[in-house]
């Protein structure tokens, strides 16, 4: 192989990168409860007021995504000039969240949809980008708010449904990662490799229920990835997917002993995290910005102190769509790996 060769085609899904991809800066923001969770320290900003100065719930989101690209653009101390391109999503259709938010900034523009795991679609994206010399510094972001999502997906909020303890409660926050070439010293974390995940659709058709929509496809990136790359989940301090929940957590276990690998022991799910054990968030958080907001307000850390030395990031998507819902169609599921 040629030394020069920034990335190898590893296994059937993944990609290994021969000079590392850098976490140069990362940052947070949230809403009042994610601020008020056992990690609500770790973010950057709170925000106590839910429409972030704006007349809706979409322009809240917006105003939010276009915060956290600012405090991260302004951590590594660049401009919205200095970054090459952009990839960013959201749950709202037409990706409204980020075309009306980052896009704002005047930077190229790739705007991403993988449900909740839009952040990995995000990252994997701008790392190959970065690894084939595309550009220096790429901005990779994602954004959820609870009660934009709640108006295209669920009830209105005035209706006060129950909701099931399966549920998950849709994290208000956004995170935004800038990842550049570099030296150790430049960043805060490396990216050494990604295994892209596959739609794995079980058949499951509850909307109140995304751990299980989202479960079969978590395994099935997890074990792509142990068999790309020739290892195991011993290799890793911490396995941590997105937004599983109490149920979806669970299967995902099951179903990789199955497989030969078992996680339990190193494995956390930062819809669990966010909140705790809160019994308002039901099974726990979810959304775009579940994920990436415990990605740069939490796992980044943990590896830039060296209280990790390696995890695998896997954030997971329900793919519903409002119209293939009312169709009578199921949730297939997608995740991808971060390594």
């Amino acid at each position: 192989m040629n030394p020069q060769t920034p990335a190898r085609l590893t296994g059937s899904a993944s990609m290994s990168f021969q000079n590392p991809v850098y976490v140069v800066s990362c940052a947070s923001v949230v809403g009042k409860k994610e601020g008020e969770g056992p990690l609500g320290s770790k973010f950057d900003l709170v925000c106590e007021e839910p429409m972030f100065g704006e007349a809706t719930w979409e322009a809240a989101e917006s105003t939010m995504q276009k915060e956290a690209a600012a405090l991260a653009l302004g951590k590594a101390g660049l401009t919205p000039g200095d970054i090459r391109m952009t990839f960013a999503g959201d749950l709202l259709a037409q990706t409204t969240a980020s075309s009306f938010g980052i896009a704002g900034m005047g930077i190229p523009f790739y705007g991403l949809f993988g449900a909740c795991s839009t952040i990995g679609e995000s990252l994997s994206l701008g790392a190959m980008s970065v690894a084939a010399g595309y550009g220096e510094h790429i901005l990779c972001a994602t954004s959820s708010h609870f009660a934009s999502a709640e108006k295209q997906f669920r009830f209105p909020l005035g209706y006060a449904n129950q909701r099931p303890k399966a549920s998950t409660w849709t994290v208000t926050g956004s995170g935004a990662v800038v990842i550049c070439k570099g030296d150790q010293k430049q960043g805060m974390a490396k990216i050494t490799g990604i295994t892209t995940g596959k739609i794995v659709d079980y058949g499951v058709k509850d909307t109140m229920n995304m751990g299980a929509c989202m479960a079969p496809a978590a395994a099935s990136v997890v074990a792509a990835h142990f068999k790309d790359f020739g290892t195991d989940p011993s290799e890793y301090d911490q396995i941590i997917t997105g937004d599983l929940g109490m149920v979806g957590k669970d299967i995902l276990i099951d179903i990789l002993r199955s497989e030969g690998y078992d996680i339990a022991d190193r494995y956390i799910d930062c819809g669990i995290e966010i909140y705790g054990r809160d019994a308002q968030a039901q099974a726990g958080g979810s959304g775009c910005g579940c994920s990436a907001v415990m990605l740069a307000g939490y796992v980044l850390k943990q590896l830039e102190i060296g209280e990790w030395k390696r995890v695998l990031f896997v954030p997971t998507g329900a793919l519903l769509s409002v119209v293939s819902f009312n169709e009578g169609n199921s949730i297939p599921g997608i995740a991808h790996a971060v390594r």
